[in-house]
């Protein structure tokens, strides 16, 4: 959700060679989403750990050391045939990677799932092992594993952990320690179909030649039978152009042609190589995992109500109110507790900027433009930021968020989309540059598309504090309720969600025709919170990174603000200027040229366009002092603010081009200018619609 160095790809590398050094090994860390993998891996790793991305892919990897071995943790994925980028890296890694060991992790409430991507594996042969993860969370389900007939079943190690409670790791490093000096195991055998069989065996004299130890032949005959062009060229370029030049190809293709003349084609081969697999799967568990009856009763129970057509969206509405409550009411104190102590900092670093005999526009220049704007936004911003992101990870972290995405599935479906988008929404809540990022996670090129183009039409974290703002003082100052200043944004967060769905339909009938692709969405199982892992990851993962990034653009922007302010041309300043020459186009979306040209300025960063707007009706040369609601409230009214002005300024609050991190995230996430610029201008042209549109209503209406 939150905007990380790891979710960016801070630190990217671009490293190909992972050998540790003498005397280490390299072991891949493998696993479905949500099954603990990255618990595993910094229980095994501790703080030993690095991020980067994969070479050439906007794909994150995590490694770290494990003794003297490098542990991978390579992206989560279902099957080794890959349908995205995540996919595609880890099969790549654990077929052609030069791992020593693959330590598949998998969800002992679940194993049956699981199974996909350990057959898969375990027919390439080689090191590998099995670790049940969760454990303590299946036995409360009336679940167990057995993992000595599991181990039996499959000929490689399986062992059961919790890695939450860190119980059973030293079994896992003694397994791992064990596995790397036995000798690799041969590929798992897969019983398929007749035809296929046949088909394999006839190819699978001139693979064995081919490979000569570095490929597993059965494994090689039925990918080239899959006949993936992709997979293809990438396995002519691990055999080091062999493949092609070798008469494997002309035997494959009359084997296709075989299979063929049987009604197998292409994607009935696919279907028969999966149910194959699931069938397996469905075998080797049904001899390892005893189940209580009713099981998953109590999950299913609660999906009923959460998941079910008559409460799930209110819900929904529910919880966002609640959160949005809590950020609202929490945040008052200590923000004007905040603001106070800042402020001394400010008397502070004038003192010393006057002892050091600084000029008086260096003066103004340092304290009265970076430090006040950036002390009015970390003023601002941290302590709802400080609130609303562990709220919003706890509702993670339990598994109310998929379901989110499976309550707006049918509706995304209609819009042409892929329901996970909703996913990447509830990102953009906390920030759009995580939002972009999170686009990741969908399979489809142009699916992904859509939802990076409509991610900004999500209010950020950084424009919370504003329409509270301007919320409270104009619509809910009467009631004195921080309830109605919750309700009110939700309500604009319905209409941001309303208008997401309008302009992901509008782009799926235009510029991004297609139909919606189908996806297998995990619904993982509630689990208790880890509070504290919580509270950790969202205030120093997630809060101050966003706040980090927010503050590197408002202390610059506050001395391009002061500049303007304080150069004069004409008797007036250049700030005045600049608004004067906006102000007819305000007035026709309803506002005016000083808070237009706030959005502009405001650019860099969200946070700082009320800052700016203040600055301006001031008709100072600097920041005003934090100004409260009451006082403010007074400020704009006086420059000729009613409600509707209000209205106007939430709207374009709402829908207006993202800040600079966000469009720059974009434009290295689809690696087009032309589709930064589409970004741009789709949410700005909505937001000047909807304000003209409601300005002119109004002034028809005598309002």
């Amino acid at each position: 959700m939150g905007l990380t160095g790891s979710s960016t790809g801070r630190g990217a590398s671009a490293e190909t060679e992972l050998r540790p050094g003498a005397g280490g090994s390299v072991i891949a860390l493998a696993g479905n989403p949500n099954v603990g993998k990255s618990t595993v891996f910094n229980g095994l790793t501790g703080l030993h750990q690095h991020t980067g991305n994969w070479p050439g892919k906007t794909v994150v990897n995590a490694r770290g050391r494990c003794g003297e071995h490098l542990l991978v943790d390579l992206p989560g994925c279902y099957s080794l045939m890959a349908r995205s980028a995540e996919e595609e890296v880890a099969r790549d890694f654990i077929c052609f990677g030069g791992a020593d060991a693959v330590v598949i992790v998998c969800d002992a409430c679940c194993l049956e799932r699981n199974m996909n991507l350990v057959l898969q594996t375990l027919e390439l042969g080689g090191r590998a092992l099995v670790c049940v993860n969760l454990v303590d969370e299946a036995a409360r389900k009336g679940i167990e594993v057995d993992a000595a007939a599991l181990s039996a079943r499959l000929g490689m190690p399986a062992v059961c952990v919790s890695a939450r409670t860190r119980a059973g790791r030293e079994s896992l490093l003694a397994a791992i320690s064990e596995m790397l000096i036995s000798p690799a195991a041969e590929s798992y055998a897969i019983p398929y179909p007749a035809p296929v069989e046949a088909a394999v065996t006839a190819l699978l004299p001139a693979a064995e030649k081919l490979c000569a130890g570095r490929l597993c032949p059965r494994w090689l005959c039925l990918r080239l039978l899959e006949n993936d062009d992709t997979l293809n060229r990438r396995i002519d370029a691990f055999l080091g152009g062999g493949l092609f030049g070798s008469a494997l190809p002309t035997l494959t293709a009359a084997e296709r042609e075989l299979l063929a003349a049987q009604g197998i084609d292409g994607e009935r081969l696919k279907d028969m190589l999966v149910s194959a697999i699931m069938a397996e799967g469905e075998s080797v568990c049904a001899a390892c995992v005893r189940r209580a009856a009713g099981y998953t009763g109590r999950d299913r129970r609660v999906d009923r109500v959460v998941t079910g057509r008559l409460l799930g969206y209110p819900m929904m509405l529910a919880l966002l109110a609640m959160v949005l409550y809590l950020t609202i009411i929490g945040a008052n104190y200590p923000s004007e507790l905040l603001s106070r102590l800042l402020s001394r900092g400010e008397t502070a670093l004038n003192a010393l900027l006057a002892a050091l005999g600084a000029p008086d526009w260096l003066r103004g220049l340092l304290a009265e433009g970076a430090y006040r704007v950036l002390a009015w936004v970390v003023s601002v911003m941290l302590p709802p930021m400080a609130i609303f992101f562990p709220l919003f990870t706890l509702l993670e972290d339990v598994g109310y968020l998929p379901r989110v995405a499976y309550n707006l599935d049918r509706p995304f479906k209609r819009c042409h989309a892929c329901g996970k988008q909703a996913l990447t929404m509830c990102m953009g809540l906390g920030c759009n540059a995580a939002g972009v990022v999170g686009c990741r996670i969908i399979d489809s090129e142009r699916e992904r598309l859509l939802a990076v183009l409509t991610n900004s039409l999500m209010p950020c974290n950084g424009r919370f504090p504003a329409l509270i703002a301007l919320m409270t003082m104009f619509f809910a100052a009467a009631s004195g309720s921080s309830l109605v200043s919750a309700l009110l944004l939700t309500a604009a967060l319905v209409l941001s969600v309303g208008l997401t769905f309008g302009a992901t339909r509008l782009l799926s009938v235009t510029v991004l025709r297609g139909r919606p692709s189908a996806f297998a969405l995990e619904l993982p199982p509630y689990r208790a919170p880890q509070v504290g892992q919580v509270i950790v990851r969202s205030v120093l993962d997630r809060t101050l990174f966003v706040l980090g990034r927010a503050a590197a653009v408002a202390a610059p922007a506050g001395m391009i603000l002061w500049t303007l302010a304080n150069v004069h041309i004409g008797g007036a300043s250049l700030l005045a200027w600049c608004a004067n020459a906006l102000d007819p186009l305000g007035r026709a979306m309803g506002m005016d040229g000083v808070l237009l040209l706030a959005f502009v300025l405001g650019f860099p960063a969200n946070e700082i366009v009320l800052p700016i707007a203040v600055m301006g009706y001031l008709a100072q040369g600097s920041l005003g002092d934090s100004l409260g609601l009451a006082q403010m409230h007074a400020l704009l009214t006086a420059n000729g603010w009613t409600w509707t002005t209000a209205v106007s300024a939430v709207l374009f609050f709402l829908l207006h081009w993202p800040c600079s991190t966000t469009l720059w995230t974009i434009r290295r996430e689809t690696g087009s200018a032309k589709w930064t610029l589409l970004a741009a201008l789709l949410p700005t042209a909505m937001g000047m619609a909807l304000c003209t549109a409601f300005t002119a209503l109004a002034r028809a209406l005598g309002w």
